[in-house]
């Protein structure tokens, strides 16, 4: 399966090329990047080059999209539309796999469907869940994937080994927040079924909630990372729970059971630390 890989160089694009380039992934990737590419890799500006981005489309079988700007970049969240859509029209009806984010659900709480009314709450999810709004208003066959919290990339692992004094709200039952999550490990194996799946003409949903079954506590999380935390009393406002329903998602490829738990989130994420080790 011909897979283009739009926006290979950020931290989910990492985690991809780490995992589909051990044996059995059974795909056959193209890593796209704006600036300078490395060796085998192809340079194409996703806004200013829409030739080249066609040429490389017409080449794939499926398009993944992780091509974005987020709050840490500074950039105007208004290119997520930009780029989705650009991309949109290169990929010419072949299927493409759109990477949004769960931060569209805002402060709900709870089991989060794929039918739900969202309100987005951050700047980041109202930017994303525009982006879904406009692509699929732009027609063709295009799969918005909500990814939850991913290991690694999320703000509570990202901040491990670097000396930071973690605090996290603790509720009166003496749980801190539990939320959807998912390893890098597990996110390329959903990633590639999805994309197998797309790519021999089985019809996805327009938008999809990506996770590992289940929630994990940050305690536990940062736990069984080795790490210390501090609890305070959870205020009023925090949302103990928020869960992205993943029913559909199974349908189409079955992530591992335990794969949303603790020590396999760290292990996932420990994995990939240090493969990415220079």
């Amino acid at each position: 399966m011909r897979v283009l890989v739009l926006g290979a160089t950020g931290r989910l694009g990492s985690m991809l090329r780490w995992a589909w380039g051990r044996p059995g992934a059974g795909l056959e990737p193209t890593w796209q990047s704006r600036g300078q590419a490395h060796e085998g890799w192809a340079r194409c500006d996703i806004l200013d080059d829409p030739a080249g981005l066609t040429a490389l489309c017409a080449r794939a079988d499926v398009i993944v999209t992780l091509a974005g700007v987020t709050p840490a970049s500074g950039a105007d969240m208004g290119l997520n539309t930009d780029l989705a859509l650009a991309v949109q029209r290169a990929a010419d009806g072949r299927p493409h796999l759109l990477a949004s984010s769960a931060a569209v659900y805002g402060r709900a709480g709870g089991l989060c469907r794929e039918s739900d009314a969202v309100t987005p709450a951050a700047p980041y999810g109202v930017a994303k869940h525009a982006m879904e709004q406009a692509v699929l208003a732009a027609g063709g066959p295009v799969t918005c994937l909500r990814i939850g919290n991913v290991a690694g990339a999320d703000a509570i692992l990202g901040q491990v080994g670097q000396g930071a004094a973690l605090v996290l709200d603790q509720f009166p039952d003496g749980r801190t927040p539990r939320r959807s999550y998912i390893g890098p490990t597990t996110l390329a194996g959903v990633l590639a079924g999805l994309a197998h799946a797309a790519g021999q003409g089985r019809t996805l949903p327009e938008i999809l909630n990506v996770a590992a079954p289940g929630t994990v506590e940050m305690g536990a999380l940062l736990e069984a990372a080795g790490h210390l935390w501090t609890p305070r009393a959870a205020p009023a406002t925090a949302i103990a729970e928020v869960a992205l329903d993943i029913a559909a998602l199974n349908r189409f490829t079955r992530p591992d059971p335990a794969s949303g738990t603790a020590p396999v989130l760290v292990a996932e994420w420990r994995a990939f630390q240090e493969a990415a080790r220079p």
